[in-house]
């Protein structure tokens, strides 16, 4: 599973699921041991991570939605995703 980025013990991937239950743009986040699967548009499609590190995980978001937006095209182009920056 290709990741995306990793900071403040977050750790978000990408990956392509076909014929997976997830038919929306979206990414998968671990911390902790918790995992969270969420939308580009921040809708959560399942499990939870704690608060405060959910709102760092919302402002990245915020900051990279048009790397996430590339990344996704890419992916479902068969094509190889790249890295993103992650939050300072």
């Amino acid at each position: 599973m290709p990741v995306l980025s990793t900071f403040f013990g977050i750790i978000v991937r990408m990956y392509n699921e076909k014929g997976g239950k997830h038919n929306i743009p979206h990414i998968h986040v671990e911390y902790s041991g918790e995992e969270l699967v969420i939308g580009l548009d921040g809708t959560i499609l399942e499990g939870n991570i704690p608060k405060n590190k959910r709102k760092l995980l919302d402002a990245w978001m915020e900051i990279h939605r048009e790397d996430l937006l590339a990344n996704w095209t890419l992916l479902n182009s068969g094509e190889q995703i790249f890295r993103i920056d992650p939050l300072k």
